[in-house]
């Protein structure tokens, strides 16, 4: 097969050679990098990875295929991907019994534009050593200098919200996943839907949770009105601190029912407390992220993506401090116990990632009981 020239372009002028794949066209968007050694599928379908161009550090990608299982979204959110090699299966057959097709298939039906062949490693300590950057990815324009410039005309990721492009249009009870009924009351929870993963919603069917999704933007008094046991405010991309609607809708919810909120949920959550958030220098995406668990004493192995964080300094007093991360000394979960509230940072739903802290979505369930009990 004829291999088409590509080139990744960052807007500080570095730049790194390769081949284009899925689309063969252009992609644009903040570059960072993922350390997961699996999941490229539910990375790249990751709703939370809207706006940006995903790095995979591990070197090999594609050699198990896709299924349609492991979608976290409807689509492929992230807006083009880099890789050091991609698996293409000369025969088209990928060697795995889940596999329906192969990953570079799939990135051509979803219009995709992917480059590989590049060194991910130099990519990759760029990016640390400089913080994220704006990029394009393209196999139609291979002039360094005009994707440089073209890359520094692209919006920052700070005062952007992106949550209207990954919510869905109507609200809609999820039962897919696991059966709820574990033999106890099913509480009905409203997801404020920011960007939601399908491993969040079968998380909480497992956990006894019956979940509906309703779009980002619903009036608080519009899901109040159908009777739910409490909230879940769900992981998404861009900064949170744009999102003013968000922030007054979970203003609104403090205090009138239990609430739960994951990544982009604890984010707004902190704003709603009136706390402040701030932007990391290349942020945490991968699956390999020790947090020490304060309440339990325990250190979890957590899945992570995210670019922006809550500072604990600037958190309210009543705001108790559960979770920290040991890497970089940044904030990975609060609780605010007088409000029914918690958040955590990382994502315990794994996918991908492992399962270390999958107990808090039975602590949603056990507070929603709490709080019926004293009410």
């Amino acid at each position: 097969m004829t291999q088409t020239p590509a080139l990744l372009v960052l807007d500080d002028g570095a730049s790194f050679s390769g081949f284009a794949h899925g689309a063969r066209g252009e992609a644009s968007g903040e570059v960072v990098f993922t350390t997961s050694m699996t999941g490229y599928q539910e990375t790249l379908s990751d709703p939370a990875y809207c706006g940006q161009i995903v790095t995979f550090t591990t070197a090999h990608i594609g050699n198990y295929g896709v299924t349609p299982l492991d979608r976290q979204g409807n689509r492929l959110f992230a807006c083009g991907a880099v890789f050091h090699d991609l698996f293409s299966p000369a025969t088209g057959l990928i060697p795995h019994w889940r596999a329906e097709e192969s990953l570079e298939r799939s990135l051509a039906v979803a219009g995709l534009t992917v480059i590989s062949g590049v060194d991910t490693r130099a990519l990759t300590l760029h990016l640390r050593d400089n913080g994220v950057r704006n990029g394009i990815i393209s196999a139609l324009d291979l002039d360094r200098e005009s994707l440089a410039r073209r890359a520094r005309e692209l919006p920052s990721m700070h005062g952007r919200d992106l949550t209207g492009l990954v919510s869905c249009a109507e609200p809609y009870l999820y039962e897919d996943g696991p059966n709820p009924d574990t033999g106890k009351a099913v509480y009905r929870v409203a997801v404020y839907d920011f960007g939601v993963k399908r491993s969040i919603l079968n998380s909480l069917r497992a956990a006894g949770i019956a979940p509906t999704v309703w779009p980002a933007a619903t009036p608080v008094e519009t899901v109040l009105a159908s009777n739910p046991d409490g909230v879940f405010l769900s992981s998404g991309p861009g900064d949170p601190g744009a999102c003013g609607y968000a922030i007054a809708t979970v203003k609104a919810l403090l205090g009138r029912l239990p609430l739960f909120g994951i990544c982009l949920g604890q984010q707004l959550l902190g704003l709603a407390l009136g706390a402040s958030t701030y932007k990391l220098k290349f942020g945490h995406h991968g699956a390999n992220q020790p947090v020490k668990d304060l309440d339990r004493g325990r250190v979890l192995i957590t899945s992570q993506n995210h670019c922006f964080c809550v500072d604990p300094d600037s958190l309210p007093q009543s705001a108790r401090i559960t979770h920290w991360n040991l890497n970089d000394d940044t904030l990975e979960g609060f609780a605010c116990d007088e409000l029914a509230a918690f958040g955590v940072q990382f994502h315990p739903e794994g996918g991908p990632g492992p399962n270390d802290a999958k107990h808090l979505f039975v602590r949603f369930r056990k507070l929603m009981a709490t709080v019926q009990q004293a009410g």
